[in-house]
């Protein structure tokens, strides 16, 4: 019985210390998004990019908006966001879709 308890202990004290890490959030909260005036268009083939946080490995850095080529075949520019996934901040790529 004794040499069963051992081997129990070290599996509830490993499964109790990988639910922590799966638990804990590997980034803070991303920041709210700063304010950016949006400069006219340089043409009207072009979508404004709203400025976003990046994560550089130890904080979040803004990266300001910019305008980027519309292309011909999509029709909605959805720009790139941070999202909760899974109890960890995710960051989904701007893209095009039709």
């Amino acid at each position: 019985m004794r040499a069963l308890v051992r081997p129990v202990l070290l599996v509830l004290a490993l499964t109790a210390g990988l639910a922590g890490a799966a638990a804990a959030q590997p980034y803070p909260p991303v920041p709210p998004p700063q304010t950016e005036s949006v400069p006219p268009p340089p043409g009207s083939k072009y979508a404004w990019e709203p400025g976003h946080w990046r994560w550089d490995g130890h904080r979040y850095v803004w990266v300001p908006g910019r305008y980027v080529v519309r292309h011909a075949h999509y029709r909605v520019y959805e720009p790139g966001r941070w999202v909760l996934r899974g109890g960890a901040w995710v960051w989904v790529p701007a893209h095009w879709t039709r």
